[in-house]
């Protein structure tokens, strides 16, 4: 009887209280759920459908909802919606906002679930809590959830440019793989599809046996050569507006300029740590590493307490890229304070797990990297280019 007492009490208040119509949407390709949950109406959720992407009949259902529940209470509404962040994108929440709907993106792996071998799962499921986690978060309940910082679409676009890169390098080695595979089946191990003088070798070459290379296949690798160099072609393209992207910063003295002056960060990685990350705002150093996934985890059960290595559970580009620069800084920043903490630890380690002490020296690195470019904070012994 008490739990059913304290549960009306805290109905009650999330109706006048927080004053607010709390919908969730289940989005997919064709059809999005939205569960509401809404003042007057009682406990229960209500549920409709509408075609993926409908946006108008999306927006029709909302002031519907809105205008049922001035028609119950008297009180006007104002609508707070929950998503996941998904393959739609923010497109959707920028609508609802312009159009007077305060809008929520949460990260789906945050919300807890149950932990039974087979969980129930279903849209209705799902949208019932999305709208119970909203709630929670409205509340001011603590770790109920991560609720994203939605970019602007400028910082958006900004990260295009790495990213699309990055993909290109992917592609280009699957194609540079296949060609010295291609080769190598007939006994050629040798030959270098980057190089310049790619097709002059490609007509030279002969078979482990003595033979010409066969007309179908010199065709497929000249064909495979045509897409690879469409691909540098590319690839040029998109070094070619990053390049741009930083020579901006530089003239207005903005925070990748600040990352070219050190040893050891070229132009990639400066463009893949400011618009992956070190654009963003963080209250604090733990939330810097939380937010590249390099956070320790604990494991804290009664006598037993140890970490798990790190959570990897943010950005995996800029957590890649960091451990690259780890490595990079060690060799070219052997004076910095960072590095000799490095050496000391694999010292103390007898020489072994080089690859632990990197990611511990790779979080380092980001929380001095972002303590330098907002507070201006000098990284010890660190060297600056001429």
């Amino acid at each position: 009887m008490q739990f059913a007492a304290d549960s009306a009490v805290s109905f009650a208040a999330i109706r006048t209280d927080l004053a607010a119509i709390f919908v969730s949407l289940e989005l997919s390709r064709s059809k999005w759920l939205v569960t509401s949950l809404s003042p007057g109406a009682g406990e229960k959720m209500s549920k409709f459908v509408v075609g993926g992407g409908d946006m108008p009949a999306l927006l029709a259902r909302l002031a519907d909802l809105r205008r049922k529940a001035e028609a119950r209470t008297g009180q006007s509404f104002r609508i707070i919606s929950i998503q996941e962040a998904g393959l739609d994108g923010f497109w959707i929440h920028r609508v609802l906002e312009r159009e007077g709907v305060e809008s929520h993106i949460v990260d789906p792996a945050s919300i807890a679930t149950s932990r039974r071998l087979r969980r129930a799962k279903t849209d209705r499921i799902d949208g019932e809590a999305l709208v119970r986690a909203l709630l929670a978060h409205k509340r001011g309940e603590p770790r109920v959830c991560a609720m994203l910082r939605i970019p602007t679409p400028d910082e958006e676009d900004r990260r295009r440019v790495v990213r699309e890169r990055k993909a290109l390098i992917n592609e280009r080695v699957r194609h540079v793989n296949r060609i010295k595979g291609l080769l190598f089946s007939q006994g050629i191990s040798e030959y270098e599809p980057l190089n310049r003088d790619r097709r002059q070798q490609l007509d030279t070459l002969q078979t482990g046996d003595g033979r010409p290379l066969p007309p179908a296949l010199k065709a497929q690798v000249s064909r495979e050569i045509d897409r690879l160099e469409l691909l540098l072609e590319q690839i040029g393209g998109v070094e070619e507006a990053r390049d741009t992207m930083l020579a901006v910063a530089k003239q207005s003295a903005r925070a990748p300029a600040l990352l070219l002056n050190l040893k050891g960060v070229g132009p990639e990685f400066a463009a893949v740590l400011w618009t992956e990350g070190l654009s963003r705002h963080f209250d604090n150093r733990r939330q810097v590493a939380a937010y590249a996934g390099l956070a320790p985890t604990p494991w804290q059960s009664g006598q037993i307490s140890h970490d798990q290595g790190v959570s990897k559970a943010g950005n995996p580009r800029l957590r890649t890229t960091l451990i690259q620069v780890a490595w990079l800084w060690v060799r070219h920043q052997p004076t910095s304070a960072l590095t000799a903490w490095f050496k000391a630890r694999v010292i103390q380690n007898g020489g072994r797990q080089k690859k632990s002490a990197i990611v511990a020296l790779a979080r380092k690195l980001l929380v001095a990297l972002w303590k330098y470019i907002n507070a201006g904070v000098i990284i010890e012994g660190a060297v600056s280019r001429a």
